[in-house]
């Protein structure tokens, strides 16, 4: 059994996908252009499918699509090269709504298109999250998209599921309502495109993978070799080591990946082969970006190679990244012209000897994505000038042949682009009217030095034609929603909390543009990680603990440095951090990150007696652990020697008195007069509280720094012989008495 499951699981992680017998007459299905940059054979093609969606759960589908896709073109390199790529649906009416198998073996089969199922197809031996399709049924759909093959497209089936699930390969497949399905999509094309290995420690889910046992890997993005030996042999990575990584961390060496758990090493900590939610880190773009391009020819068009006369326009057109210009030269004979990066050469301006001549031009892609020259795309084509030969004149009026999309806004950092029927044929650039310069290669626009907000309309002429965009250089809006701190301090640098337990985070992305809106967070500067929700439920708010959260057997929401499986050795997320949050609208625009703080205490001591509600009289813990929870104490209390008091919401009117206690801990809370503590033994906490009378604390040897912070006090504040050294978690307390002794600054 133990075999059958590691298969399935290495089938899972492979992208090995079951055909399963047909069912019935494939449903007629409608094949929607999504996005369509240029001709299928020159693009990467995009193919996405529905399964499990009846004919009035098809907007369904499409919502979920449009959540694919903004998620894809807001990671690199898919988000500047989203003009390489066509993206197709194709919109199939289910008989029946669900797919097979979900969530467990005893769940009904269905009558579906594509017999998408959970478990491998319903295979008792395999794991659930195995979502398996029928190969020959989803090739069938796909080649209704003309002019796409098995060489130019990536097949993606979409199940009509809130299961957590998927596969990779030339099939991949993803559940569409899941709140990680959306990251599974870059992942697998980081296989099936990118030729990209799993940076995985395990085989199976909850077990380290066995050491790594061979020569050195041929994966790019594995080695066996130190960074001085990379260094030295100018091998693998060696270019980007160091740098800090688009995933989090450095590019470095951390061991693990390719299913080992140790032996052998990859490049970032935590990079999107590793963990769904992150970023590729620059190594693995880099290959994304040299496939992406290989998909597409960089020579869109140009003059037909062969003889060309010596007062001839010769011309070409290329391909447009979204974030800058392809670089064009020109040479004669080997020497290179002073074109400035015109897609157009006038021969006539050359002056050429009389006689043949060679006229080469070159097309590179200057992306600073890509460090190795050797996988730099690039790209020549070259005619042969014949000086006896005479070009005929230009006929008719130039008009606009292609160019970006005017359907839809245009963002404000985004090189837009015009081609027109005449090569030489210049084009008047205007922003609201007024004309900007555009020198050399007047094809292509660049929006980001004019730093644009707000909205705006782009207008490029050429003769009488007229194209016209919309500029939105409007940042979405991102609204954080915390859970109840123990305390929130309004600092001109943003919002502090303070935390002693579990807390959650919710981000609402919001744009003036219709799409999906990408909201996105790091922790301490880490790498940006896609806020999905909860792995469990996409409307539920993100959980950070200490420790983090396991789910299925990795682990989520671990506040500090990240631990993703369970066995990865790192600190414990107590004490201070710094949270940032920005959102990607469906436009391409990148808002303005903004920040929050957060202080993670320990969690206060189970409670063993908890009090509600009103207590008359003086209240004596003598052991245990006591709460007042929402409680109203009306005396004094005292703590005796090993004993612990943790007041949260609640009033005590009276002294609250601590002889060698082993806590005391006061949160948001009041005390109708003053407070000792003396002796305390395991831990001291007084946040967000109010304390009518002087605050003594003295002779503390508590395990973390006794905590005053945030707190008003109507009397004095003294400490003294504490250790460690109290803090005021940088939240000053308000205390209307002289300040003395360990406290003379908090």
């Amino acid at each position: 059994m133990r075999t059958k499951l590691l298969t399935a699981v290495l089938a899972l992680l492979a992208g090995v996908l079951v055909t399963l017998p047909a069912r019935a007459a494939a449903p007629a299905a409608t094949v929607v252009p999504i996005q369509v940059t240029g001709p299928a054979a020159s693009r990467f093609n995009l193919v996405v499918m529905g399964d499990g969606y009846t004919a009035a759960e098809l907007p369904k589908f499409r919502e979920q699509l449009d959540k694919h896709l903004n998620i894809l073109w807001s990671i690199e390199p898919f988000k500047s090269y989203r003009n390489y790529v066509n993206v197709y649906a194709v919109e199939i009416a289910s008989p029946e709504s669900g797919v097979d198998c979900d969530p467990g073996l005893t769940s009904p089969q269905r009558d579906t298109p594509l017999q998408m199922g959970f478990w491998g197809g319903c295979n008792p031996a395999s794991v659930q999250r195995l979502l398996t399709v029928n190969s020959a049924a989803a090739t069938q759909y796909a080649d209704l998209v003309a002019g796409t093959t098995a060489s130019n497209r990536q097949i993606l089936a979409i199940g009509n599921s809130d299961t957590y699930g998927g596969a990779g390969g030339t099939y991949a497949t993803a559940s569409g309502g899941n709140a990680l399905s959306a990251l599974i999509t870059p992942h697998e094309l980081g296989h099936s495109l990118g030729g990209l290995q799993d940076e995985y420690d395990y085989y199976a889910r909850g077990e380290r993978g066995a050491p790594y046992v061979g020569s050195e890997p041929s994966s790019i993005h594995h080695t066996l070799l130190t960074e001085q030996q990379m260094l030295d042999q100018h091998a693998k990575w060696y270019r980007w080591l160091g740098e800090p990584s688009e995933s989090g961390g450095t590019i470095g060496r951390y061991e693990g990946g390719m299913y080992a758990g140790s032996g052998v090493w990859r490049p970032s900590a935590h990079s999107m082969m590793k963990a769904l939610g992150y970023y590729f880190d620059q190594v693995s773009r880099e290959r994304m970006t040299q496939r992406l391009s290989a998909k597409a020819n960089l020579f869109q068009d140009s003059t037909p190679v062969g003889q060309v006369a010596a007062d001839q326009v010769v011309w070409l057109q290329t391909l447009h990244p979204l974030d800058h210009e392809l670089t064009v030269s020109w040479a004669v004979d080997g020497t290179t012209l002073p074109t400035a990066n015109a897609r157009a050469v006038d021969l006539s301006t050359q002056h050429l000897t009389a006689g043949k001549h060679t006229l080469t031009a070159t097309i590179v892609d200057p992306t600073t994505f890509i460090r190795d020259p050797a996988v730099r795309p690039t790209a020549t084509r070259s005619w042969t000038v014949d000086t006896t030969l005479t070009a005929p004149p230009s006929a008719g009026t130039p008009t606009f042949t292609g160019s970006t999309s005017t359907e839809h806004p245009v963002s404000a950092d985004e090189v837009v682009y015009a081609e027109t029927s005449q090569p030489n044929a210049p084009i008047t650039w205007q922003v609201d009217g007024q004309t900007v310069a555009n020198p050399g290669n007047d094809r292509d626009f660049e929006l980001a030095p004019l730093k644009l907000t707000g909205r705006h309309t782009l207008t490029a002429q050429v003769g009488a034609d007229e194209r016209t965009w919309t500029v939105d250089g409007v940042e979405a809006v991102v609204t954080p929603t915390m859970s109840k701190p123990l305390l929130t301090v309004q600092k001109p640098t943003g919002r502090e909390y303070v935390y002693n337990d579990a807390f959650t985070m919710g981000l609402t992305a919001t744009d003036d543009s219709p799409g999906y809106v990408v909201p996105e967070f790091r922790v301490d500067g880490d790498g940006w990680y896609n806020y999905y929700g909860w792995p469990t439920d996409a409307s539920l708010p993100f959980t950070f603990t200490a420790e983090g959260t396991e789910i299925d057997q990795l682990v989520y929401g671990k506040l500090g440095l990240p631990r993703v499986v369970p066995w990865d050795d790192v600190p414990p997320g107590y004490g201070r951090h710094q949270i940032e949050y920005r959102a990607i609208d469906a436009t391409g625009n990148i808002a303005s990150p903004r920040r929050f703080t957060v202080t993670l205490l320990h969690p206060a001591p189970a409670c063993t007696t908890t009090i509600t509600g009103t207590h008359n009289g003086p209240l004596y813990l003598r052991s245990g652990v006591t709460c007042l929870a929402n409680a109203t104490v009306n005396g004094p209390v005292l703590v005796a020697a090993g004993a612990s008091l943790v007041s949260t919401d609640s009033r005590t009117n009276g002294p609250v008195r601590a002889d060698q206690a082993a806590d005391l801990q006061l949160l948001r809370s009041t005390v109708a007069g003053p407070v000792t503590a003396d002796h305390v033994s395991r831990s001291v906490v007084v946040v967000g509280s109010t304390v009518q009378g002087a605050v003594s604390v003295t002779n503390a040897s508590t395990e973390q720094p006794s905590a005053l912070a945030g707190n008003t006090v109507n009397g004095p504040l003294v400490c003294q012989a504490n250790a460690p050294q109290p803090t005021n978690l940088e939240a000053p307390n308000k205390v209307s008495g002289p300040r003395s002794g360990q406290c003379a600054t908090l």
